[in-house]
């Protein structure tokens, strides 16, 4: 086995996900998220390893992080390695400890952003500074990226840097970040470890419906809020063809190997049911979607509003945005209109790529138990941003969890947490993989 990272960095990725957890960076979406202590505390255990960090604006206190790691190759390819320093709010009064207190106990890690996703900020500082003390160089270039507002546009985060300081990209083709390479218990016995090699689009919806402004009591065919209802209602129960992307059909191939089970794709639906548990990990991925999220309209009980709003959250696959806004004009209809409100491109990476080869190798070096498969998020990340540059993304945390542990259920949670041993374990193939990538 080659050399590892030291003693050092696994007690390290706990204390950096701790100080990084009490550190609050709650991202509302209005636009005063503060992550400059965050990018600062990043930069200074950079900057104590050697490795020069370059802090970047767009608004005053919107902190990024970007730095490079020199490889022994310089004809290679380089490697972005990036984590968002924001999270999600989090209502003290629903946890068992407070969200921003990083609390240690039992073996756990407690807090926002314990999982989504300072835990893997903190395996990348921690890497990069054992290699520091061990004198260890990557073959590639590798560029690190702490960005901000990851939770809600990005337009001051990964948006921000492609779009302006691209020039720090310089040779990246490959980028890798967070959901994926963690343990999914199936439930029967089996490990297995998806890494993401795609992502939906994200499709925020706004609808507008406008109509005749009147008395609550009266007779009125122009309700704006009638016709919004009704096109929620057609959304929110369409159901949305089948549609298979490259990385979704590899994702069944290997599933349905792993079960001894025949690969039809000529019935998806049979061959989910007969996946179990593990059909959770493609289910939400093989068709489109779209849910009503938030409607406001009126200001008066006994008034007929003029104007009804609602906002939907949409997602489509990989060539799918088509069929996508095909789909929303015909079921709006012709009294509501639709918007983007924010939008972003669905994503899909090679699975038979030497990176996807390369942290599969270094999953099943530290979990020789585990099975690796591709897939493909229902979300979206910083990936969809950086992807403007040309940089293809994949999906690398690696976690290694115990049974019972609901990892989907951590992100954006009520007791966010992740195991210290998981923390440990994620170091290792994260170091791995970086070390041979």
């Amino acid at each position: 086995m080659a050399e590892q990272v030291d003693e050092q960095a696994l007690e390290e990725v706990v204390t950096f996900t701790s100080d990084l957890i009490r550190i609050d960076t709650t991202n509302r979406g209005g636009g005063d998220c503060q992550e400059r202590p965050a990018a600062e505390y990043a930069a200074a255990r950079l900057a104590e390893a050697g490795i020069e960090p370059t802090l970047l604006e767009r608004t005053k206190g919107r902190t990024n992080v970007v730095a490079r790691v020199e490889g022994t190759d310089p004809s290679a390819k380089a490697l972005l390695l990036h984590g968002h320093l924001d999270v999600v709010p989090a209502e003290a009064a629903d946890w068992s400890v407070h969200p921003f207190s990083g609390e240690i106990r039992d073996g756990v890690v407690w807090g926002r952003g314990a999982v989504d996703m300072k835990n893997m900020d903190a395996m990348i500082l921690a890497v990069l500074r054992a290699w520091a003390r061990q004198g260890v160089r990557p073959r590639r270039d590798v560029v690190i990226a702490f960005t901000a507002d990851e939770e809600a546009s990005a337009e001051d985060g990964s948006g921000f840097l492609a779009d302006e300081h691209a020039a720090l990209f310089e040779g990246c083709t490959e980028g890798v970040s967070e959901s994926g390479a963690f343990t999914f218990h199936d439930g029967n016995g089996r490990h297995i470890y998806p890494i993401a090699a795609g992502e939906r689009g994200t499709a925020w919806l706004k609808l507008t419906a406008r109509g005749r402004a009147g008395h609550g009591s009266k007779v009125n065919r122009d309700n704006a809020v009638t016709r919004l209802a009704a096109a929620i209602a057609r959304i929110g129960t369409h159901d949305w063809p089948l549609r298979l992307t490259p990385t979704v059909r590899a994702a069944l191939t290997e599933l349905a190997a792993l079960y001894g089970i025949e690969t039809d794709l000529t019935d998806v639906d049979a061959l989910l049911d007969k996946l179990g548990p593990a059909a959770a990990l493609v289910e939400p991925t093989i068709r489109n979607s779209a849910n009503p999220t938030m409607l406001d309209a009126g200001y008066k009980i006994n008034v007929i509003p003029g104007e009804a709003v609602a906002y939907v959250d949409g997602r489509y696959l990989p060539d799918g945005e088509g069929e996508f806004r095909a789909t929303l004009d015909r079921l709006t209809g012709p009294d509501v209109d639709w918007e983007f409100h924010h939008r972003e491109v669905a994503l899909q990476a090679p699975v038979g790529s030497a990176t996807f080869a390369g942290m599969r190798a270094a999953v099943e070096e530290f979990a020789p138990e585990g099975h690796v498969v591709p897939f493909c998020m229902s979300g979206g990340t910083d990936a969809k941003q950086f992807s403007r540059l040309g940089i293809t993304g994949y999906g690398f945390t690696p976690l290694k969890l115990p049974e019972g542990y609901d990892y989907a259920a951590m992100f954006h949670g009520v007791d966010e947490r992740v195991p210290v041993e998981a923390l440990h374990f994620g170091v290792r193939v994260l170091d791995r993989f970086l070390r041979t990538a």
